[in-house]
């Protein structure tokens, strides 16, 4: 059983997968990875090989371990599966949340996540993950939350390359129109509504993987996950 020291080293090296400063598609540098992060190499080979698991990284026999590659397609297919799960989520939760546990969301909701002028692209994406995860919650399945936070972390670097983007207003009313319709035990109209919130063509996915790239080769990925949201317009 993994130690706490190698569950230390996962969520630090996860964390660099998630944000892409380990560049897509490299092979790692596993000497130099462990004189980063003062450890030896096998907590980090355990730590590698439990990511790799998870698909957040790549393992080739003879060649070591790589990072995951950023191509749209898989980013798609995520999202494409982000929308299935999420919109059975919000079924089950109209279903099953107490009249409390919906307020409670929707107070949440509006005490964090409406307003998100002044936030990081970084902050206002965790508050974004937040709400969707807090329906995923409500559903009471918790197979169904452990894969959304996994493909939350899979697909977060492209949705901080989308946020630095797009205008961001109709999203945070479309949230509003999801837990309205979640307050109302409306499944149906939560339902579209959340599934349309969360699909994206692949021309956009395409354009947010070239920014991504762009982003990790010419200026660190830290650029865009750290740029401030000055104004949420519509």
């Amino acid at each position: 059983m993994a130690g706490p020291r190698v569950d230390d080293i996962y969520d630090q090296v996860k964390a660099m997968a998630v944000s892409f400063r380990l560049r897509p598609g490299d092979r790692l540098n596993e000497v130099a990875l462990s004189k980063e992060l003062g450890v030896s190499r096998t907590p980090l080979r355990e730590a590698l090989n439990r990511l790799v698991a998870e698909r957040m990284f790549d393992f080739r026999p003879g060649q070591g371990f790589f990072c995951r590659p950023l191509d749209a397609q898989s980013v798609f297919d995520l999202f494409e599966l982000r929308q299935i799960i999420e919109t059975a989520a919000v079924r089950t939760a109209c279903a099953k949340a107490s009249d409390a546990e919906l307020q409670a969301l929707h107070d949440e909701l509006y005490a964090t996540g409406i307003d998100i002028t002044g936030l990081t692209v970084e902050e206002a994406v965790s508050r974004d993950e937040a709400f969707h995860l807090g329906i995923a919650t409500l559903s009471g399945n918790a197979e169904l939350v452990q894969t959304l936070t996994r493909i939350n972390e899979r697909i977060r670097y492209i949705r901080w390359v989308s946020m630095s983007l797009d205008r961001v207003q109709r999203s945070k009313e479309e949230h509003k129109q999801v837990m309205q319709a979640l307050v109302e035990r409306d499944a149906d109209e939560a339902a579209r509504v959340l599934g349309a919130h969360i699909a994206k063509r692949m021309d956009q996915v395409q354009n947010a993987v070239r920014h991504g790239i762009s982003s990790i080769y010419m200026e660190g990925s830290q650029n865009i996950s750290a740029r401030i949201i000055e104004e949420a317009q519509g």
